[in-house]
């Protein structure tokens, strides 16, 4: 299926990351150039490399999203290098785990301003230009916290659900100038994160982490821990062309794992 994505410009935020990394070069082989932007430049660097040996064109973009004073600089960067962006996908890396009683109010806002602050910073900052072309995606990665909120993960539970809030009202509010908006919930799969998470959990409980992930893999009616590459493959629909009538929407990649409706 052609996504309809050739020439089209990409912001991938957390582009280093497991799911961001798989985003960006799912991206780019659809014809995309990817912008690639987070706190760490080498892994950056390195999808960067992976993209251009594919023929693509993509650009690193160290930033601290916490850090709203770059948002201009940063957006213009890719502006200059690549275009405007056309698609936006807004995927930030998770806080500590933590439970929800007792947390200082300083990590709140910090997380606040790196998780929340930052998506709306620069869904603003891209939208004025969208609205001129008729034409824009803003995918935003949540966690399957928003539907069913994991234990001891409270600050990403809270904060994450706010970005559904936030992106079901945009979506209605930009619907008509031909952008959508939707939230994409990844399950279990298999991250440098999600491994830190059971890696962590194990810690707590003193247990091994194999038991930990094996205890997880049970949940899950598919019976596995999913790829990056499949969840990137709904990331990627999403932002094309044969996407354009779906908006508003909170679009589960869980293997089964969420049992509500």
């Amino acid at each position: 299926m052609d996504l309809g994505l050739a020439g089209k410009t990409a912001l991938v935020l957390g582009g280093g990351g497991g799911l961001g990394s798989a985003i960006a070069r799912t991206l780019a082989r659809e014809g995309a150039q990817v912008a690639v932007a987070g706190r760490s430049l080498a892994p950056l660097e390195a999808v960067v490399s992976a993209i251009r040996a594919d023929n693509g064109k993509a650009l690193a973009l160290e930033w601290d999203l916490g850090d709203l004073a770059r948002v201009d600089d940063r957006i213009g960067r890719v502006e200059a290098a690549l275009g405007p962006v056309d698609v936006l996908v807004n995927n930030t890396g998770g806080p500590p785990p933590s439970p929800a009683a007792g947390q200082p109010a300083s990590t709140w806002q910090a997380q606040f301003e790196a998780m929340v602050l930052s998506v709306i910073a620069i869904t603003d900052r891209v939208l004025p230009s969208m609205r001129q072309r008729g034409w824009g995606r803003i995918i935003t990665s949540t966690s399957s916290g928003v539907v069913a909120p994991i234990s001891n993960l409270a600050i990403s539970n809270a904060l994450r659900l706010t970005l559904l809030g936030w992106s079901k009202t945009l979506a209605r509010e930009v619907a008509r100038d031909g952008i959508t908006v939707n939230v994409v919930v990844p399950g279990r799969i298999a991250t440098p994160r999600v491994a830190f998470l059971d890696d962590q959990k194990a810690h707590r409980e003193s247990r091994a982490a194999a038991d930990v992930a094996a205890e997880s893999i049970a949940a899950i009616p598919l019976g596995r821990y999913g790829e990056p590459q499949e969840y990137a493959n709904v990331v990627a629909f999403l932002a094309g062309t044969a996407a354009s009538y779906m908006t508003g929407s909170v679009v589960r990649v869980d293997g089964g794992l969420i049992q509500s409706l």
